[in-house]
């Protein structure tokens, strides 16, 4: 069975060569209602594994210097995977310069040899979509045994110990975790973390059950939502439709201090007017670029001093 996969061109990440951990099967802890794959019981045990030289074997042969990530994943939870802890020695003996990056979805930083394993990755995405218990268990339908409290009080540890680049993904359902009420948790706890980036999403993918996303105009307002000193990313556009607006001068800055913006953003939001008066911002250095996690922001040269210190190794 086929473990790797790619490269895969990311923007967050850059060029990709994914392992799956379950490639026979749909193996994960949460039956998450946005979820691309076919919904299917939860587990917290991996039942199909794929022996570690199998993997070493075949990266191998995909593996170059062109590849800026390894990303550890899988058709379900890939922290699951028994033998993690030693794939991840023995990727670290062929990898070079590139890095190893794991999507998961948080929940086995309970688990201490899985919450010491993923320490020793260079770069680590963790999933935390809501907060509340109740919106917890209806978003992402996890495994009975696991609690929302316990895994928030481990992604607060795990921020603080880890010393690589880690990322925290929220993905929005409508009408689900997109409340007023449920960002400003989310919010109290983000301020509680040590991150490189904070990516809000939403469905982009035919999801498993009959549930739908958010605008990229909602994205951006629940982004203002957030404390501004927090690395925010609105990282979906599927539902980008441009807004083009025309923005004063005072609006410009005013916008830019509350949330840095990509450009793909800055494309969405002003018109042509207001971004050609934007780019005399750039060039008297009122407004400056700031590398953080593989994307490129535009934030105030007056804030960069002031905002909270984030990891951006």
């Amino acid at each position: 069975m086929q473990t790797i996969f790619g490269p895969v061109n990311s923007r967050r990440f850059g060029s990709s060569l994914g392992i799956d951990l379950s490639p026979a099967s749909k193996q994960c802890n949460f039956d998450c209602l946005y979820c691309e794959l076919a919904p299917s019981a939860t587990m917290n045990t991996q039942i199909n594994t794929v022996e570690v030289q199998t993997i070493i074997n075949e990266l191998k042969s995909y593996l170059n210097d062109k590849i800026d990530v390894i990303t550890l994943t899988a058709n379900g939870e890939p922290t699951l995977y028994p033998h993690l802890d030693k794939l991840i020695d023995e990727i670290d003996k062929i990898k070079n310069t590139t890095q190893t990056l794991i999507l998961t979805n948080s929940a086995t930083l309970v688990d201490e040899r899985v919450f010491n394993s993923l320490l020793k990755l260079d770069q680590v995405k963790l999933s935390l979509d809501a907060i509340s218990e109740d919106i917890f268990k209806k978003i992402d339908r996890p495994h009975k045994s696991i609690k929302i409290e316990n895994i928030v009080n481990k992604v607060i540890e795990f921020s603080n110990m880890f010393k690589g680049k880690l990322y925290i993904e929220i993905l929005f359902v409508y009408k689900i975790n997109d409340t007023k009420k449920e960002i400003a948790k989310l919010n109290e706890t983000l301020l509680k973390l040590n991150v490189t980036r904070i990516d809000l999403g939403t469905i982009d993918r035919p999801p498993a059950y009959s549930v739908g996303g958010i605008s990229y105009k909602e994205l951006h307002e629940a982004s203002l939502q957030f404390d501004s000193s927090l690395p925010i990313h609105i990282s979906s556009r599927i539902h980008a439709e441009p807004n083009n607006s025309s923005y004063t001068n005072e609006e410009i800055l005013n916008t830019l201090d509350k949330r840095p913006l990509t450009m793909d953003d800055i494309n969405l939001l002003f018109d042509k007017d207001t971004k050609e008066r934007l780019q005399a911002f750039i060039k008297s250095s009122k407004v400056v670029k700031k590398i953080v996690g593989n994307l490129e922001f535009l934030i105030l040269h007056s804030n960069e001093k002031r905002k909270r210190r984030f990891k951006a190794k």
